[in-house]
């Protein structure tokens, strides 16, 4: 089962409960790495990934789903998370940090995790990344 709270884009992280893994994601716009004129925005998202069940997890792929500002979906799929499996013992965390860049100044993502559990005896299972929203400033509405 699945706990997702999705936030408005008034605050764009989100946060998502499955099977005792907590994923929380937290994005920012990076002006410095953005050209507007361009078309050139690009977004930095720092992901905590906490164990809260009984039992260690690896984190063994990674699948997003980026839209951009003028619906166009973008899939990217991959091994682990910056190179790295990483095993999470119950009550310890895994953090990262990565960027997505976009054509529009603003859009979403969302996903899941790959995770196995260290014992065998327990079925893999996909944790997921709830929605959150990258968002330039000056785009905020309402």
């Amino acid at each position: 089962m699945t706990q997702a709270a999705v936030k408005s884009p008034r605050e764009p992280g989100s946060d998502a409960l499955t099977r005792g893994v907590r994923v929380r994601v937290r994005p920012e716009y990076l002006p410095e790495h953005s050209e507007p004129a361009k078309s050139q925005f690009v977004f930095g998202y720092r992901v905590r990934i906490t164990n809260e069940g009984a039992g260690p997890v690896r984190l063994v792929s990674r699948r997003w789903v980026i839209v951009d500002g003028e619906g166009d979906e973008r899939i990217v799929e991959g091994e682990g998370v910056i190179g790295q499996q990483p095993v999470i013992p119950p009550g310890e965390a895994f953090a990262y940090a990565s960027y997505c860049p976009l054509t529009t100044a603003w859009g979403t993502m969302e996903g899941v995790y790959r995770m196995t559990p260290t014992d065998e005896r327990e079925p893999p299972f996909e944790a997921v990344v709830a929605r959150f929203f990258l968002i330039a400033p000056g785009m905020q509405h309402g």
